[in-house]
C-alpha cells in the first residue's frame, strides 16, 4: 500500500547530544516545569562518561526532549544496582512546554526502550520521584510497573519502576 510505510515507522528521532546541545539542554532545564524535577545542568564532562548515553529527542526534526539511558552498575549501592547484566536505566523530559500532555512523553519513552530491548536489555528501569504524577503517568503508559516502596536514595526520592520485553 503507498504510503503505508510512513505510518508505521517509529515518529521521534534520538540522536546523540553533542556539546553544541548543552545551551539547549540548560536552557530547558530551567524552565519551570523542568526545573520542578531536573535540579543539574550538564556540562562536556556528562557527556564523556562512559556509562551514560545522552540523547537529544527530535519529532518532526524538532528537539523537544531529553533522554539518557546508563547502566545501573555503574554506581556504588545504585538502588537499580541487583538488576541482571545489561539492564538499562533511563530518564527524561520534555523540554518545550507546547509538548506536553499530548502523548509524547510516553511515545518516545516507549520507543527507546523498545530499541533497548532489542539491543539485549532484559530489563529498563525508571525511578521518578513519587510526586512526579506526569511522569509515573507516562511510564506506566509506556508499559512500566512500580516495583518496590517509594525511598530515599543519594539522588533523592524515587519510586522505582520496572519494564520488561
Amino acid at each position: 500500500m503507498p504510503g503505508a510505510s510512513r505510518f508505521l515507522a517509529d515518529p521521534y528521532d534520538f540522536r546523540p547530544v553533542t556539546a553544541g546541545d548543552l545551551a539547549l539542554l540548560n536552557s530547558w532545564i530551567a524552565r519551570p516545569h523542568v526545573a520542578e524535577w531536573w535540579e543539574e545542568g550538564f556540562d562536556i564532562d556528562d557527556l564523556r562518561d562512559p556509562r551514560v548515553t545522552h540523547w537529544l529527542v527530535t519529532h518532526n526534526d524538532q528537539p523537544f526532549a531529553f533522554m539518557q539511558d546508563y547502566t545501573p552498575h555503574g554506581w556504588e549501592d545504585h538502588p537499580f544496582g541487583y538488576l541482571p547484566a545489561g539492564a538499562r536505566g533511563v530518564d527524561q523530559f520534555i523540554g518545550e512546554a507546547a509538548m506536553l500532555g499530548q502523548g509524547h512523553g510516553s511515545g518516545f519513552i516507549a520507543q527507546r526502550v523498545r530499541a533497548l530491548f532489542a539491543a539485549g536489555a532484559p530489563v529498563v528501569a525508571t525511578d521518578p520521584h513519587p510526586d512526579n504524577a506526569r511522569a509515573i503517568a507516562a511510564y506506566r503508559k509506556a508499559g512500566f510497573q512500580v516495583s518496590g516502596e517509594d525511598r530515599d536514595t543519594q539522588w533523592g526520592r524515587i519510586r522505582p519502576m520496572l519494564a520488561y520485553p
